[in-house]
């Protein structure tokens, strides 16, 4: 008997031994390997910088906190990424005629409100209707091209929309908010604004509407819930509630006591603290800004910012970085130009000025600019001193650029007086009259995916037009003037990027930097991604990727046969 077990046990031992051996010849033989990936789960709760006003895409122009609650409930016919490209959204598409007038949209047939009626293009034409009515806060020249737009109803899925001219630029105009005209039609338009759909809205977005929060009488927080027959990708997260806080240290201090997982902004003064928290992301994106100093170059009184050598060196003694560090925190990107960066128009290849006061110092030697022999400290020709007034807005952050600006120009030998002034009376006493020598301001390009610099660079826009800095530059105004209506995207990009040589050789105004956003997650919530923004509510463009929750998956992994 013993000896039969001894012999039973050599054969299993040799079965096994064979198997391992005809398994490891096998030829299709995987690794399966574990991985993880997103699930549906969870609730994601943020603090919202701001109060409540109106949920309303028609109300929202100057209110980022509703803002940022509309981008999830309501939907555009396009909309845009990072690069300034246009992506479908409730349009499943568009063609464009060949001399670039007439644009055919059709509206996905998947499209509902949240209510279930299907979208429409009478809603469409509805928004727009209210667009141009002196109820909505869109800007004049977002009115006036309306009214030049001729819009044609097709069929109810279908639209065509025909221009007076070729307009490139056109899409940026189709991002709106489409508001439902069966829920708003029968109300007089002035009387939207009061309607109870602002504070119970349907609309077409990836969230709707669930309830708000309410204490002691006053509204706190909106809660809203994936909308399960959206038309695009359904978002991880099924619930978003959103609380509002009145500064960035208040929404910080909900953090630390648990009571959100984000903060919509960190500003400046609360950067610190919240680069202390472990658990707590932060992510910086370019904001749709531009800050730069203007020079009037057609103001007989200043006749030296006629000559670029001059205005090159005023450049290249302005220690730029500094400023940025001291003054924002390093929250800005440096600029070389007046188109954003990560934008699809965008040249890299221009070269970047760096501080350099002795540089800038000899330039001027060269272009005869001396200190007088008989004393002083400001450089002079032939009697024509360096020195001008620079206006800036009368707030705390241009107050001190300015002062900045001031010392490192008073260090090339250069006299600058300044003069604060409110914003508006800067923008309209001063700019569109002409009536200033230099200006420090800051343009606000949001909303314009697509860069279009003509209002501001082209010679016809320097009478009565936003060309402040009245530059006369036919070579550049004819780049842009074709880039508005050449439809092909790569023509359009090697048009671009002549202007911004042609701006960098004759510096019209000196860029000073394009400012960051900076907005914080806690560290459990993926997804989140820092794309560059064309408004601030673009951080919430990816939020379908968002999630909190992950699940493990088996992936098999295929080996090559053995020979």
């Amino acid at each position: 008997m013993k000896k039969l077990r001894w012999q039973i046990l050599v054969v299993v031992i040799t079965l096994i031994l064979v198997g391992v051996l005809l398994l490891s010849q096998q030829p299709n033989a995987g690794v399966q390997t574990i991985f993880t990936q997103p699930t549906s789960g969870g609730v994601y709760t943020e603090a919202l910088i701001g109060s409540m006003s109106r949920f309303n895409p028609l109300l929202d122009r100057n209110n980022a906190a509703d803002r940022d609650v509309n981008r999830l409930l309501f939907s555009g016919l396009i909309r845009f990424d990072s690069r300034g490209m246009p992506l479908p959204d409730l349009a499943e598409a568009w063609g464009t005629s060949q001399d670039g007038t007439i644009y055919n949209f059709s509206i996905r047939p998947n499209a509902v409100w949240h209510d279930g009626t299907g979208v429409t293009t009478d809603d469409v034409i509805f928004t727009i209707d209210l667009i141009k009515n002196d109820i909505s806060f869109y800007p004049a020249d977002v009115k006036s091209l309306w009214d030049e737009v001729e819009i044609k109803r097709l069929d109810e899925k279908t639209m065509q929309f025909r221009l007076p001219e070729p307009f490139v630029p056109f899409l940026d105009y189709l991002t709106f908010g489409v508001l439902p005209q069966h829920l708003l039609g029968a109300i007089p338009a002035d009387q939207i604004a009061n309607a109870d759909f602002n504070l119970n809205p349907i609309g077409s977005g990836p969230y709707q509407f669930d309830h708000l929060l309410v204490e002691d009488g006053q509204i706190t927080g909106v809660v809203l819930t994936a909308f399960d027959k959206y038309h695009g990708q359904q978002p991880y997260i099924p619930q978003m509630v959103f609380r509002y806080y009145p500064s960035s240290a208040s929404a910080l201090d909900a953090y630390r006591q648990g009571e959100v997982l984000g903060i919509s902004q960190i500003t400046s003064n609360v950067l610190d603290d919240a680069l202390l928290e472990e658990k707590l992301s932060l992510y910086t994106s370019r904001r749709p800004e531009l800050s730069l100093i203007f020079f009037n170059l057609d103001n007989g009184e200043v006749p030296f910012f006629q000559d670029f050598p001059i205005r090159q060196a005023l450049l290249m003694g302005l220690n730029r970085q500094r400023m940025i560090n001291d003054l924002l925190r390093g929250q800005a990107i440096p600029a070389d130009g007046p188109i954003l960066p990560s934008s699809w128009a965008y040249y890299d290849g221009i070269e970047h000025l760096d501080y350099d006061s002795d540089a800038a110092i000899s330039a001027l030697k060269k272009e005869g600019y001396v200190i007088p022999a008989e004393g002083g400290e400001v450089r002079a020709k032939e009697g024509q001193f360096l020195a001008f007034t620079l206006l800036h807005p009368d707030d705390a952050l241009h107050t001190a650029l300015a002062e900045y600006v001031q010392r490192d120009w008073a260090k090339l030998g250069v006299r600058v007086t300044l003069l604060a002034l409110p914003y508006e009376q800067l923008i309209h006493e001063n700019l569109d009259t002409r009536q200033y020598q230099a200006a420090l301001v800051d343009l606000n390009l949001s909303y314009t995916p697509d860069p279009d610099p003509y209002p501001f660079w082209h010679q016809a826009e320097a009478t009565g037009g936003q060309n402040y800095a009245q530059w006369d530059s036919r070579a550049a105004s004819e780049y842009l003037e074709r880039a508005r209506i050449t439809a092909n995207l790569n023509e359009r990009a090697r048009l671009y990027r002549n202007f911004q040589v042609i701006f960098a050789q004759e510096l019209p105004a000196l860029p000073l930097y394009f400012p960051t956003y900076t907005f914080a997650v806690d560290a459990q919530v993926n997804g989140v991604q820092a794309a560059p923004l064309y408004d601030t509510s673009d951080r919430l463009n990816s939020i379908s990727n968002w999630h909190l929750l992950t699940r493990r998956a088996l992936e098999a992994t295929a080996t090559p046969e053995t020979p």
